[in-house]
């Protein structure tokens, strides 16, 4: 099973919803990004990431606009389901942007970072990062995998939402980026079934295939082929 969800941002009772308790082992939790508990790399900061790493289930994340970004690259990449993945501990990964993954017989394009009204102040208390939009590399990326899976994926996991979707929520109409054009180029050339994004802090089913999604939770059941010697899932 996958359980995804919106911006958590710190906040560990969001893993008490009766939803993300019925995972099990290997299952997956998907945040839509501002997961925000990778800070200051305190010593509570430390124990807090590997007590959610240490769950039965994984629990991943796109980047959104609060996050401390320079943290967040120094952790290491691995190869993680079809894609590259930062392990941040045990099951606690980060989804790198542009990348397709394989999770429990779905395929899954990942594509955080956001545009934030905030950007002035933010940068004078040093809480705003570059590295929140993308760069051409990272957008070159994400072209490339989606062209390497023929522009079709199962569901499309970012924090924004493309901008015409931005546009028809009137949700900061006026704060749009290269980010948004890309993903409105996403909207129109690639083929999915759901469409997730966390930004607008706000549950809403756009027909017929965006939702905000804040602390709700959807699921998405396992349609992968176990293989009955070893009990591992095709994907892993």
């Amino acid at each position: 099973m996958i359980c995804i969800t919106g911006d958590i941002h710190g906040d560990m009772s969001r893993f008490k919803n009766k939803k993300i308790r019925r995972l099990r082992k290997n299952d997956l939790l998907i945040v839509c990004g501002d997961f925000g508990f990778i800070w200051d790399n305190s010593k509570k900061e430390q124990s807090i990431i590997k007590k959610i790493g240490r769950k039965r289930y994984y629990t991943l994340f796109v980047e959104g606009c609060h996050e401390n970004y320079n943290t967040l690259k120094k952790f290491p990449e691995t190869e993680f389901c079809g894609g590259k993945a930062n392990v941040i501990s045990g099951r606690l990964m980060h989804l790198v942007r542009g990348n397709v993954y394989n999770f429990q017989g779905h395929s899954f394009f990942a594509f955080g970072g956001g545009q934030t009204k905030e950007i002035d102040i933010r940068r004078e208390s040093k809480t705003w990062y570059e590295d929140e939009l993308p760069s051409p590399e990272e957008i070159k990326c994400g072209i490339q995998s989606l062209k390497e899976h023929n522009n079709k994926v199962d569901y499309i996991i970012t924090h924004e939402p493309p901008s015409s979707v931005k546009e028809f929520l009137k949700f900061e109409v006026n704060q749009l980026s290269h980010l948004h054009t890309f993903l409105e180029a996403v909207k129109n050339e690639v083929e999915f079934k759901m469409w997730y994004f966390g930004k607008t802090h706000m549950n809403k089913l756009i027909p017929p295939k965006y939702q905000c999604i804040f602390d709700d939770v959807s699921v998405i059941p396992d349609t992968s082929v176990k293989n009955t010697k070893t009990g591992k899932i095709n994907g892993r």
